[in-house]
């Protein structure tokens, strides 16, 4: 057993692969030629690990494509926006110490009232949908939608023309999966550009008209004499935007299929309130949005029982550390809404890069998923095989049909 995303049946589960990769050992080296760690242990000690690298330059035992002559130039204009995602400290610490100024667990949980708002709203047009027994699709009419208006008014974003926006911010994460074609790359360079002008234009609005959202916000944001110059805003921007609404989608489809496969945790929702917020816990654990994180050893480490050398890069398959007997035991592989201890999982990642907006994703599906359950007592998947995206690194459907009954 090695680990093999384009094995067949991977992208409908690739948790039967990640099992016989842990039961090998505590590590190995990949055709992609990194080192991969899947136990839950060795991936939380080496995502708070210091003398380790997000920033991919520094990367020296990895393949890097090479794009073709007409979008090179339009891809290296591209790398140089750096996001918190690929910086290390001092550049992390300083940017995203200006980023959380701005985007608050208070302004979040201020969301709340209007996320439950939209929830609401959105039912009522699924519940119309469906009202003829014709099957609705979730991920087109709620996943999608909800985390896309609430960080679209979070940040104070001109909504704009929402299937474009989500076809751009979709082929945009393709530049996160391990293996890249020229077709793909063209496609990542044409949705950054458009996206680049959206944010742009965004951007210039609210400099000239500031008000109470994230984007003024931002915009403002200042410690100790610092602010964020303009490259600099426009990529965390962009940053949040994506992040704020791809992921999410991710964690309110894959949940609910889980409960959709699991009648048993989906009644038990249904009928018991206090477990909203441990339920969401639960279903990131269960099946991750974020399935893969990386790190770059910068001086030579010991993971997993292996040396890393200075340069070599050492994923973390978050996935399989999210189900490791040895951590959750052996109800591991079971969905268990009320699991004690259910939000040590490593879904949002861990140690300084754990994630900016999980406070904002634990909101949303506490809001989203119950209320579907609660609505839709009687739902039932409409086919057999639901329609994953087939991603390695962000996890998640591109279809989900259901019957409301």
């Amino acid at each position: 057993m090695t680990f093999n995303p384009f094995e067949p049946g991977f992208a409908d589960s690739p948790y039967d692969q990640y099992a016989g990769i842990r039961a090998q050992g505590r590590a190995e080296r990949t055709a992609f030629g990194t080192l991969l760690l899947s136990h839950y242990d060795d991936c939380f000690v080496l995502l708070r690990l210091a003398g380790t690298s997000v920033d991919d330059r520094n990367a020296s035992n990895v393949f890097r494509y090479q794009p073709p002559e007409d979008i090179t130039d339009r891809m290296m204009t591209g790398n140089e926006r750096r996001s918190i995602l690929g910086l290390d400290p001092p550049d992390h610490t300083r940017l995203r110490r200006l980023v959380s100024s701005a985007f608050t667990v208070r302004r979040i949980e201020q969301l709340r009232g209007r996320v439950r708002e939209l929830v609401a709203g959105l039912l009522d047009e699924v519940a119309e949908a469906g009202a003829g027994g014709d099957p609705v699709d979730l991920i087109a009419r709620y996943a999608f939608p909800l985390p896309f208006m609430v960080i679209s008014e979070l940040l104070g974003m001109p909504e704009g023309n929402r299937d474009e926006l989500r076809g751009w911010s979709h082929k945009m994460t393709l530049s996160l999966e391990p293996a890249m074609d020229d077709a793909t790359a063209r496609a990542v360079v044409d949705a950054t550009e458009h996206m680049v002008h959206h944010v742009d234009e965004a951007i210039d609005w609210r400099r000239r008209h500031p008000a109470d959202d994230l984007l003024s916000a931002m915009i403002a944001a200042e410690e100790d004499g610092d602010r964020m110059t303009a490259e600099e805003l426009q990529v965390q921007v962009i940053l949040l935007y994506l992040a704020g609404h791809e992921t999410t989608v991710n964690l309110i489809g894959n949940g609910t299929l889980a409960l959709l496969c699991h009648r048993d945790q989906y009644e038990r929702l249904d009928a018991d309130p206090s477990l909203d917020a441990n339920a969401v816990e639960e279903l990131l654990r269960y099946d991750s949005p974020v399935q893969l994180s990386r790190r770059i050893a910068l001086t030579e480490i010991e993971v997993g029982g292996e040396t890393a050398q200075p340069g070599e890069m050492v994923m973390t398959l978050l996935g399989s550390a999210n189900h490791d007997a040895a951590k959750w035991g052996p109800t591991a592989d079971d969905l268990d809404l009320g699991r004690e201890g259910a939000n040590a999982h490593l879904s949002f990642g861990s140690g300084i890069h754990h994630c900016l907006g999980a406070a904002l994703a634990r909101l949303e599906g506490a809001e989203a998923i119950p209320a579907l359950v609660r609505r839709f007592p009687g739902m039932e998947l409409a086919s057999d095989r639901p329609a994953w995206n087939g991603r390695v690194v962000l996890r998640g459907l591109d279809a989900l049909p259901v019957s409301l009954g």
